[in-house]
């Protein structure tokens, strides 16, 4: 959808239009939507996470091969680029760090959705964290919370560091 969008103005604008209004939508009503349609359990809950977290992404992909330099488009067309080897070649490289930075928001929003839908009964730390609210248990809801706090930050770091790399790599 994003490599369209940047081909087609009617396109980006429906895209963005949508992608814009849907991440607006709080994960806890993106979850509470979802039960009527598709039910409780573990199905309902992988389709929350990835309605709600494959928006960074197109929005981010649609960001970083939008503002790829001109003069960039421009070389490869006057060494006979075709547009399919433009986008591969100049313009997905280039929005890379702009890409990585939508799949580490996104793995974050992942998370955090994760945690919410032990409501509709996916289990997981977000089932423990309820149960320890739910009985005012401060080290019952520490233990899944931590763990989830944890799981966060490692995926920031891990993305933070695959994106330094990836610049590094195309550096040279």
């Amino acid at each position: 959808m994003a490599v369209l969008s940047v081909y087609y103005k009617r396109v980006s604008y429906i895209v963005m239009t949508i992608v814009n209004m849907a991440q607006s939508i709080p994960s806890f009503a993106l979850v509470a939507i979802i039960v009527p349609l598709a039910g409780i359990g573990f199905i309902p809950a992988i389709i929350a996470i990835v309605l709600g977290s494959i928006l960074p992404i197109i929005k981010n992909m649609y960001i970083g091969l939008a503002k790829t330099d001109h003069n960039f488009i421009e070389s490869g067309k006057g060494m006979g680029l075709t547009e399919f080897q433009i986008v591969r070649y100049i313009r997905l490289p280039l929005a890379y760090p702009a890409i990585f930075a939508g799949l580490k928001f996104s793995a974050i929003i992942a998370n955090g959705i994760a945690v919410l839908t032990a409501i509709i009964g996916s289990g997981g730390l977000g089932r423990i964290i309820f149960e320890g609210l739910a009985s005012f248990n401060i080290n019952k809801t520490l233990s899944g919370a931590i763990p989830a706090i944890f799981i966060a930050l490692s995926l920031d770091l891990i993305f933070s560091i695959a994106e330094k790399k990836l610049k590094i790599k195309s550096v040279y």
